[in-house]
């Protein structure tokens, strides 16, 4: 089986970078997606889910490097699911109330916004992201 992910969204932080006992770096960033529709009484609603997102190896210093808080971000990917649910992790929140969190380890980032060109990589092609993606992207 296989599977994949595409995000278009904005960094909800800024990434912080780590390193594993044996040098292999790792950046962790959230992002968040946002939409919007009008529902049957005619109101605007609007909706942001929030994703968990790390990055690996030499993409992770340049993610590190190059993205901040606010960053447009076009993310591939795989969900990475809770080995014991299967689904996202779950827990309770200081406030009690049930929270859930969306991770996803990203295979390519890519800048979206106005310094684009200065801060691509994982080396995507235009013709790699699909249009769709940025279709109903609420920024």
């Amino acid at each position: 089986m296989y599977q994949k992910i595409y995000l278009a969204g904005n960094l909800g932080r800024d990434p912080e970078l780590r390193y594993t006992p044996n040098g292999t770096s790792v950046s962790s960033f959230s992002v968040a997606t946002n939409e919007q529709w009008t529902d049957q009484s005619g109101q605007l609603q609007r909706r942001t889910t929030w994703w968990q997102v790390k990055v690996w190896g030499k993409q992770a210093e340049r993610v590190s490097e190059l993205l901040s808080k606010g960053s447009q971000v076009f993310i591939e990917g795989r969900m990475d699911p809770d080995p014991a649910t299967g689904g996202p992790r779950v827990w309770t929140g200081s406030d009690g109330r049930a929270r859930a969190s969306f991770e996803i380890v990203a295979q390519r980032v890519r800048f979206i916004g106005r310094r684009a060109s200065a801060a691509s990589f994982g080396e995507p092609r235009d013709e790699d992201i699909p249009p769709e993606a940025f279709l109903d992207a609420a920024y």
